[in-house]
């Protein structure tokens, strides 16, 4: 039976996806198809609209929305330069200080809007030619803007996190965001270490400095919207809100800064970002919902506990069996999108996870900054595709810049697979 529903459910999902279906579809259909080795088609199709149904009946999918229309308010809020503006202020007297800059604000804009590719496309849309003009080869500038625009998904506020509490039962929301500060300034910091290295090789050039006056000013237009991050963070921490509560005051502050303080969204645009994260929020439902079915369908037939079996059948060291599932995981993410993902194979491999006495935290950020580096790594990844079209330059060239960018975001999977005190520092120390 296992291996029945197994080659069904891979086989068919594969299909539908080479024809081009729709993700969430493929899911569905593959999944009713599998369902149907065991029940009658009319209780197989009851049974999957139920679970469909009931996998959208929970209060913390609401902050998923909420979270959406504020990235999608800042994204379109002009606020990117004022970011570019305060990590260059930052980054700027260090050699190659405009690959830093790129680096610093992918952080800054991606942990505010919540998407790699609209950090990737904001902020690079600004960096990458400023580089060019001083020089720098255009596929090294490629290449900074795409290693570091995943850090966004991981630096909190972040909806792939909130998935995964929901999928794996209740880990806690602000545990995952204190970690996903640690890991998101880790994978930053060690792409910086490299343009650095890189920088002092090629002697790019130190940026000009800010005189005084101008200093103040790019200070001033730029902590308003940091303040989104501290707010957030803050209220969480000191009981003022709940993670779900924190969604809806980011919406409230974002509308605040847009149309109020930075005044650069009228009230004519509202709609047309709200139709937007109105798209974005139906299509992660639908992925949801489809993928609830998945999960049913798995359990009930016994895939995971099958999977399971044959992990440990390969070696029960620890160690042997995180470097596999760490495998498994960037091979998943090269294929396939972050939140579909977590869905998919949370249930799979969290329960392998926990029977080794992996905290469910640390799984969750390992487990995300495993697919993370799959938005950058070929042969589907969207962030190495929207990254190059942003530089103009083919993939095939950017492929080799991002080689030393690869290895060193691979030393911090390492490190936090293996040493999970530092993943878990944040989250011990605010007693979460």
């Amino acid at each position: 039976m296992v291996l029945e529903a197994s080659l069904i459910l891979v086989l068919v999902f594969a299909v539908l996806m080479a024809v081009g279906i729709p993700i969430a579809v493929s899911i569905a259909a593959a999944s009713l198809a599998t369902l149907l080795l065991v029940l009658p088609f009319d209780v197989a199709v009851f049974t999957s609209a139920q679970k469909m149904v009931a996998s959208l009946d929970s209060f913390s999918l609401l902050a998923v929305p909420f979270f959406i229309l504020s990235g999608i308010i800042m994204n379109n809020g002009g606020i990117a330069i004022k970011l570019v503006n305060f990590a260059k202020l930052l980054g700027g007297r260090i050699p190659g200080s405009l690959a830093h800059t790129n680096i610093m604000g992918n952080m800054f804009f991606g942990s505010i809007s919540g998407s790699a590719i609209a950090a990737s496309t904001a902020i690079g849309g600004v960096m990458v030619p400023l580089q060019k003009k001083e020089g720098y080869e255009d596929t090294y500038s490629a290449a900074v803007n795409i290693a570091s625009a995943p850090t966004g998904m991981l630096i909190p506020p972040s909806s792939a996190f909130i998935i995964y509490s929901l999928i794996s039962g209740g880990t806690s929301i602000a545990a995952l965001f204190m970690g996903g500060y640690v890991v998101g300034i880790l994978w930053g910091l060690a792409t910086m270490a490299v343009a650095y290295i890189i920088a002092k090789k090629r002697k790019y050039p130190i940026a000009n400095k800010l005189v005084k006056k101008e200093i103040k000013k790019v200070v001033v237009e730029a902590i308003p919207s940091l303040l989104l991050i501290v707010i957030i963070i803050g209220g969480i921490l000191t009981g003022v809100f709940t993670a779900i509560e924190a969604s809806v005051v980011c919406v409230v502050y974002s509308l605040f800064l847009a149309m109020i303080y930075y005044k650069s969204i009228s009230v004519k645009q509202l709609p047309a970002v709200i139709v937007q994260a109105v798209e974005m929020t139906g299509t992660i439902m639908l992925l949801i919902a489809a993928s609830s079915i998945m999960s049913f369908v798995m359990a009930l037939t016994g895939i995971p506990a099958a999977l399971s079996d044959f992990i440990m059948g390969i070696s029960d060291n620890k160690i042997i069996i995180l470097l596999l599932i760490n495998v498994i995981l960037l091979i998943i993410g090269t294929f396939m999108d972050i939140a579909p993902a977590i869905l998919i194979f949370t249930p799979i491999f969290l329960p392998i996870a926990t029977g080794l006495g992996i905290d469910p935290v640390h799984f969750g950020l390992l487990f995300v900054f495993n697919l993370c580096i799959g938005t950058i790594t070929p042969p589907v990844g969207t962030g190495l595709f929207v990254g190059s079209s942003v530089a103009k330059v083919k993939i095939e060239r950017v492929i080799k810049p991002l080689l030393p960018f690869y290895a060193a975001i691979f030393v911090v999977l390492m490190l936090i697979t293996y040493i999970p005190e530092i993943s878990l520092f944040l989250p011990n120390l605010f007693g979460l």
